[in-house]
């Protein structure tokens, strides 16, 4: 069963989460596709204003729990308590080519929010300029930039951001990383981050979850000054540890990037 934080809850868990900082509370969450459970009696809490990155091989059910958050996929059990306003963002940003794109911002919104409101979410991820463009005429981190804003113009309580830098190059993705490090210190709201890369992880997140046999197998603060970058006290061997949890063990470890 899904539910708002504070709507309606089955009796497995509480009708609020334990302490007044969980901005998400899962219970025992299981997804099954062709007879195979992906996601196996999963427990997570995640904290108000907390940036959570999501790690796992492909396939080990990361979108998948992203998906239950957002709402997207109600073929579960357990127990699922999640903030009322939320928003999503995927590795496509998937813009209606039809719409101008301070239109695209406004979709889904209820009642009927006026420009405003759309140009006020452009602003804020640098695009204010382009409002009234045409999504075709946009570059690959335009638009993956109209789609936070497509996001933020939600207020949520919680982002969900499921490889939104996956389709971009190594530079245009660099500078996205930025822009949503400064969003969520800006907004406040708490973030999970699906990815792959591990340095991504690293760099963004306060606390970092691997996934693995249909559960979280990892789960660990990452205890770094920001600003951060890749040479900085203590980042390699958060990664050597990181990627041995992912499988990835040797003396070439610190080598990859990406799982």
């Amino acid at each position: 069963m899904a539910t708002d934080l504070h709507g309606p809850v089955t009796t497995r868990i509480p009708a609020r989460p334990e302490g007044p900082d969980a901005a998400v509370r899962v219970a025992g969450l299981t997804r099954v596709f062709d007879g195979r459970p992906v996601l196996d009696g999963l427990d997570l809490t995640l904290r108000a204003g907390e940036f959570t990155a999501l790690l796992g091989r492909s396939g080990c059910g990361k979108s998948t729990l992203l998906r239950v958050l957002a709402g997207l996929d109600r073929e579960i059990d357990g127990t699922v308590l999640v903030p009322r306003r939320r928003a999503v963002a995927f590795q496509t940003p998937r813009l209606m080519p039809w719409k101008r794109v301070w239109r695209n911002v406004l979709l889904g919104l209820p009642g009927k929010p006026g420009r405003a409101v759309a140009e006020r979410a452009l602003e804020e991820v640098g695009l204010g300029r382009l409002a009234g463009a045409w999504p075709r005429t946009l570059s690959g981190g335009e638009a993956q930039r109209a789609s936070l804003a497509r996001a933020l113009a939600r207020e949520p309580d919680l982002l969900l951001l499921d490889e939104p830098f996956g389709a971009l190059d190594a530079l245009t993705r660099i500078r996205a990383q930025r822009l949503v490090a400064e969003l969520w210190q800006r907004r406040g709201c708490a973030v999970l981050l699906v990815t792959h890369d591990v340095d991504e992880a690293l760099l963004l997140a306060d606390r970092v979850l691997v996934m693995r046999d249909g559960g979280i197998a990892y789960d660990a603060p990452v205890a770094l000054d920001r600003p951060r970058d890749a040479g900085a006290p203590g980042f390699a061997a958060l990664r050597s540890r990181l990627l041995a949890e992912l499988g990835v063990e040797g003396p070439d470890a610190a080598a990859h990037k990406a799982v």
